[in-house]
């Protein structure tokens, strides 16, 4: 089987999105939750009296970045599967 220019290049961003789309999503999500994390611990410390929905709303939003980390890791395994066998 010949690969030409196009389908190599097609095979070639499919790797990519699937070898380096999920660990950029785990670091940009950690980085995210880290930032929320310290946000909320700043805002109570400030205003000890809004702990308390300080607390939820950073939960909702740690919630939301860890969905986009699970839609990135179906994402991951849809693109996988669409990976053909090379055989050399």
């Amino acid at each position: 089987m010949e690969i030409t220019t196009g389908t190599g290049l097609y095979l070639m961003g499919l790797a990519l999105a699937a070898g380096l789309g999920l660990p950029i999503a785990v670091i940009g999500a950690g980085l995210g939750q880290g930032l929320a994390g310290s946000g909320a611990m700043n805002g109570m410390a400030r205003q000890p009296e809004l702990a308390g929905r300080i607390f939820t709303t950073m939960i909702i939003a740690l919630a939301f970045i860890e969905s986009l980390v699970l839609f990135s890791f179906v994402i991951f395994f849809l693109l996988l599967g669409r990976l053909p066998t090379i055989q050399l």
